[in-house]
Order: structure tokens, then sequence, then C-alpha cells
């Protein structure tokens, strides 16, 4: 698995439900895991993709964005 994402929970599971609606089968994972799961939705986790689906995903999240700016 490689490293796609960090952000607040609100946003990483989001975005591993979108990446799994395009069939890339995503994970998520906390920063501190040693933390209590509360249900903070501003909790800091990560968002990992399979190696093998890492160029897909980025492309369908970020290309596209860079020439927003």
């Amino acid at each position: 698995m490689k490293h796609f994402y960090t952000g607040p929970v609100i946003n990483t599971e989001m975005l591993v439900m979108m990446l799994e609606r395009h069939g890339i089968a995503a994970v998520q994972e906390f920063v501190d895991p040693s933390l209590p799961d509360d249900g903070d939705l501003n909790r800091e986790a990560n968002v990992l993709v399979p190696e093998v689906d890492y160029e897909r995903a980025y492309r369908l999240f970020y290309e596209d964005k860079e020439n927003e700016l």
C-alpha cells in the first residue's frame, strides 16, 4: 500500500468511498493509532491505496485540479 492523502477523518472517509466507486481498494488508518477512537471527525488519518492503483487514483483526484490554480 502507498500513502495517498492525510487529513481529517471527515475527508478521508469520503475519499475512501470515492476511490472504492472507481474500483480502487483504499484503506484509512489513524495517524496516531494509540489515541482512542472517540468519533472526532477532525482526527488526522491517512488514506492508503494499492501501489498498482496509485497513478490512476492520482489522476482521478489531483491531475485535473492542478490546472485550476
